[in-house]
């Protein structure tokens, strides 16, 4: 699998196969992100990757907990409409394909709640960097985050990120053994074996058009010249 084709099979996978994940391939992966880009060469990420009993143990301290408010904002304001409709339309995909109505609030809340098991993804990658961290080393978390999927792609696995991890942050800092005030967590992702058969790994995703996100300048020059 080369680059390219890693970036476009990648999809968030909220349905996995009940097939474990081989560590070899999980310590491969983290090796080889380790060399993912950070300004000043920082790199500020850290994680901890959780399979078997572990993982069940955390989910389990995760269901019986009521949700704490983040501790960063991880939803763009929703008054911005370019951004609202490209959320309306992945959550129209998503919703459709598991069969739940826009009017079904429960079902949707259920669906929802799916992701406090990871949706039973075999393992899950905590990560989280020093809380003295400022925006850009953020930046840099993103990145490597990034190359963990990718090269998760180029193992046959794949990912869901999963910031809805952070209104469970203080109980993962518990369940790590992680100073409260010294750690910021960041996120979750949810690892394993995509099920290729499951709507809500199929639905249509939509991406704005290049021109929308990308301006070129002086390349009409630099053709006449080439």
């Amino acid at each position: 699998m080369n680059v390219t084709e890693a970036v476009t099979t990648r999809r968030s996978i909220r349905a996995f196969l009940d097939k474990p994940v081989e560590f070899e391939k999980i310590r491969r992966v983290m090796d080889t992100a380790r060399w993912a880009a950070s300004g000043c060469n920082y790199q500020p990420w850290e994680a901890t990757i959780l399979t078997g009993q572990p993982l069940k143990d955390l989910q389990a301290k995760i269901t019986t907990t009521p949700p704490q408010e983040a501790e960063y904002d991880w939803t763009a304001p929703g008054n911005v409409d370019c951004y609202k409709e490209r959320l309306n339309g992945v959550s129209k995909g998503m919703f459709g394909a598991m069969g739940i109505a826009r009017e079904d609030k429960e079902g949707r809340m259920k669906a929802m709640a799916r992701n406090a098991t990871s949706f039973d993804a075999p393992a899950l990658l905590l990560c989280y960097f020093p809380r003295f961290m400022k925006e850009a080393q953020w930046s840099d978390t993103g990145m490597w985050l990034q190359t963990v999927a990718l090269l998760l792609r180029e193992e046959g696995l794949d990912s869901c990120y999963q910031e809805f991890m952070a209104l469970y942050a203080n109980v993962i800092r518990d369940f790590l053994g992680l100073d409260h005030d010294k750690t910021m967590f960041f996120c979750g992702m949810a690892i394993g074996y995509r099920d290729p058969h499951a709507p809500l790994n199929n639905f249509e995703r939509e991406r704005v058009p290049l021109e929308e996100q990308v301006r070129f300048m002086g390349w009409e020059e630099a053709k006449e010249t080439a």
